[in-house]
């Protein structure tokens, strides 16, 4: 890219604020978020998805980078980098609401020559089928003549502080040849690991698709293999501590799946297949598994209670995180949550505990409240692994010798627990 590239970032969460950051060593760049609190807050230093190197922030605020949510601020830059959310409905079906509004909007600035690269998790197809159409419409441009698009999967994994984005390999792809060369040495500026440069648009979106559907078939495996281990009366951890002694055997663990990709790709891709008229049984076949992960743990809780003469209703319940993965305060599709309402429904009173998770969000996001300090239970459930549970004295945690302790990271001691998953 020559030295006139000026970048704007649409979203600054996990992915487009961390981009923003690292493009700004060598480009002028806006980050732009329509949340002026949330614009407010970084450019206080103030990061609540705790991505951000705050020193290197407030370096680059110093230089290159600019943070608004001022739309008008957007007609000085000449590539737009899309950012934005692609969750799925209530009925599991893509939401691409935020994807067509930040491009209805970058359509309204967009000049000769503009680049827009998309990093939002899409099905194939999307980005040249619906998002393209979108930008023509709201510039009256028209696509590979007047502006060009690319497309770039985020690989961003929060929490994550060796994993960062510029040590994982990117893949690239544009509209055309050339564009697809500019793109890739644009993300070659900052990545350290490398890229891939895809054959297409559509090559670029499956491999993001597959990345995580791969992943969530893996896991469901595991979870079934749990389901049938529990009616046998076996350790899933001791069975799977067994089979990795072999070179060739893939150690994926069982658990609840959420987060911002592996519990919503799939869905992603089994819609572009079903629109074709085949039906993934595979790939849905393994969401159905993952999802009712939750409930079965409940249950579980519930049984293991029963058998200890604990009594259910009205008995007090900690669990343990509610984040979707240890050491970060991402909620994005928790299924913490389940197991919470499933407990409730057998009449119980679960409390959920979590010193990374915003009381604020949990609230909006799953209409709970977090507690702020822990008492005496009648049962306990770690659910996400944070470094401070850790070391937690489950013992003081008790309401007496009866109390139900439930693993379901297999990461305390098995003398402290009454089962995991």
């Amino acid at each position: 890219m020559n030295f006139d590239t000026k970048i704007a970032v649409i979203g600054l969460g996990y992915v487009g604020l961390p981009l923003s950051i690292e493009f700004a060593k060598y480009f002028e760049v806006l980050g732009f978020d329509i949340d002026q609190n949330r614009v407010k807050e970084l450019n206080q230093l103030q990061d609540k998805t705790d991505e951000a190197n705050l020193e290197l922030l407030e370096e680059m605020l110093n230089q290159n980078l600019k943070l608004s949510a001022q739309e008008k601020d957007l007609e000085q830059y000449n590539v737009y980098i899309i950012t934005v959310p692609t969750p799925i409905t209530q009925f599991k079906t893509p939401d691409l609401s935020y994807l067509q509004a930040a491009s209805t909007m970058v359509g309204r600035y967009l000049s000769q020559g503009d680049i827009v690269i998309y990093e939002s998790t899409v099905y194939p197809g999307c980005t040249e089928e619906d998002c393209v159409p979108v930008l023509e419409e709201s510039s009256g441009l028209k696509f590979n003549k007047d502006f060009y698009c690319g497309y770039s999967p985020e690989r961003i994994n929060p929490g994550d502080k060796v994993n960062t984005l510029t040590k994982i390999k990117k893949v690239t792809s544009g509209s055309t040849p050339e564009i697809a060369e500019k793109v890739d040495e644009l993300y070659q500026t900052i990545i350290v690991a490398g890229t891939h440069k895809a054959p297409s648009i559509k090559v670029a979106e499956a491999s993001k698709a597959i990345e995580n559907a791969q992943r969530d078939l893996n896991i469901s495996f595991v979870n079934e293999l749990a389901l049938i281990f529990d009616k046998i009366g076996i350790d899933t951890t001791d069975v799977i501590e067994a089979a990795a002694t072999k070179w060739n055997f893939l150690k994926f663990k069982p658990g609840l799946v959420g987060g911002h990709c592996i519990s919503v790709d799939p869905y992603y891709l089994a819609h572009k297949a079903e629109s074709l008229g085949y039906y993934p049984e595979v790939i849905l076949s393994g969401r159905r598994v993952n999802d009712n992960m939750g409930v079965f743990v409940a249950n579980k809780v519930v049984k293991l209670m029963n058998q200890k003469g604990i009594p259910v209703r009205d008995s007090k319940v900690l669990i343990l995180g509610i984040t979707f993965k240890e050491n970060c305060p991402d909620i994005r599709n928790s299924k913490v949550p389940d197991i919470y309402n499933e407990l409730k429904g057998f009449g119980m009173e679960p409390s959920v505990y979590d010193p990374h998770a915003d009381n604020d969000e949990v609230k909006k996001e799953f209409g709970l409240n977090l507690i702020s300090d822990v008492k005496k239970y009648h049962a306990i459930i770690l659910a996400v692994a944070h470094e401070e549970f850790l070391t937690l004295d489950i013992s003081n945690l008790k309401n007496n010798q009866k109390t139900i302790v439930y693993d379901l990271k297999a990461v305390l001691d098995h003398d402290q627990v009454d089962a995991r998953l």
